[in-house]
């Protein structure tokens, strides 16, 4: 992503000539035009462009430098890396998920994700209120279908990342009193994933609804769960919030569950602020921190530095970093890498237009050159 440049010239003059005429030009410097590049789709999630006047940071042998060439990859120890190997730096995100205020290499974790046991559980159901009343004193049985009204079941990972089920069978009491609203009963089976049962059936808890189908008590309630398979015990918190009783069709509206099986690295994408997002092949996304930008009061001061960087100088001022987003250095587009704003066409209408004044000025030193020849043979 190279950047047009113009060579911009000076007069020279004899020192201390006066009104001596020039004896030529010299190169005074370079200019480049920092203006954005076109965007590039290259389908590598790890490229990014960025979309403002930012640079990305990188190390080098312990040396802090900068550059808009967002063609990263990772190393063998999962390090984000340019392609010339100097690590990406950015903002890791810490145990709160917050990011840190360091600047550091961004790691990624390309090795396996162990399995999270299930330890909450969240339900939102519809009961059915038309449903028929279980007479009191029924035992309940999971195999008995005259002994609940409706029943579901949900998913809950041991700490071995096997995906084990509970069932949760439903059973509407006898009201307490005469026009009273009805309790409802929740029984748990724990079963294996095979579907073996694990222990026998446990009262769950017992639900309470206001004359206007809203639940006023019985959640949460907790489920302790021997596997029986060497993962260890599990004590399962069911989050039954938003549960109501109606004149509708028995529906589990929503379940959430913090647990998760065994997964595999599958893949690393760069977000527009920067975020750097893992997802493995159990479904989960893991953030791995934030890429930093810099950006700098002049542009045009910095040193250029083989392999598409530069370093910050006394001309440029210091860098301010921060994340993509905030400040004034842009966001990053990823999949993407910053084409070259130089028009290779206009380059070379330039370029003949060089040679046309070059030729120009060739002939009429060549001429010169003949008339002295001739006046010196007179």
């Amino acid at each position: 992503m190279s950047k047009s440049q113009t060579a911009l010239f000076q007069d020279i003059y004899p020192a201390g000539a006066g009104k001596a005429p020039g004896i030529g030009t010299a190169l005074e410097g370079i200019s480049s035009d920092l203006t954005q590049g076109a965007l590039t789709a290259t389908g590598n999630p790890l490229n990014a462009a960025i979309q403002g006047n930012g640079y990305f940071v990188v190390q080098t042998n312990g040396t802090q430098q900068y550059t808009r060439d967002g063609a990263f990859q990772l190393n063998s120890s999962g390090q984000l890396v340019t392609a010339s190997g100097s690590n990406v730096l950015g903002y890791t995100q810490t145990a709160s998920g917050a990011l840190g205020s360091t600047l550091g290499p961004i790691t990624i974790n390309t090795g396996s994700m162990g399995a999270n046991p299930t330890s909450n559980l969240g339900l939102t159901l519809n009961l059915n209120s038309g449903d028929p009343v279980i007479p009191a004193g029924t035992a309940f049985s999971a195999s008995d279908s005259a002994s609940y009204d409706q029943s579901t079941s949900v998913v809950s990972y041991d700490s071995l990342g096997n995906a084990n089920r509970i069932g949760l069978y439903f059973a509407q009491n006898p009201a307490a009193t005469a026009g009273a609203v009805p309790s409802w009963t929740v029984y748990a089976q724990p079963q294996l994933a095979n579907g073996t049962n694990a222990g026998t059936p446990q009262t769950l808890t017992t639900l309470n609804f206001t004359s206007a189908g809203a639940l006023s008590s019985g959640s949460p309630a907790t489920l302790n769960v021997n596997w029986g398979n060497g993962a260890a015990d599990s004590s399962i918190a069911f989050n039954l919030t938003g549960t109501t009783l109606a004149a509708q069709s028995f529906s589990v509206a929503g379940i959430t569950n913090n647990g998760y099986a065994p997964g595999s690295y599958s893949g690393s994408t760069l977000a527009a602020n920067g975020a750097v997002q893992s997802t493995y092949t159990n479904g989960q996304t893991v953030s791995s921190g934030s890429l930093a930008l810099a950006n700098f009061i002049n542009q045009e001061g910095l040193t250029p530095i083989t392999g598409n960087l530069f370093s910050a100088s006394a001309t440029s001022g210091q860098p301010v970093v921060g994340t993509p987003g905030t400040g004034l250095a842009g966001t990053l587009s990823g999949g993407n890498l910053e084409a070259s704003n130089a028009s290779t066409s206009s380059l070379l209408v330039s370029l003949i237009q060089y040679q046309q004044a070059y030729q120009a000025n060739t002939s009429v030193i060549q001429t010169e050159q003949q008339d002295s020849q001739r006046l010196v043979q007179i």
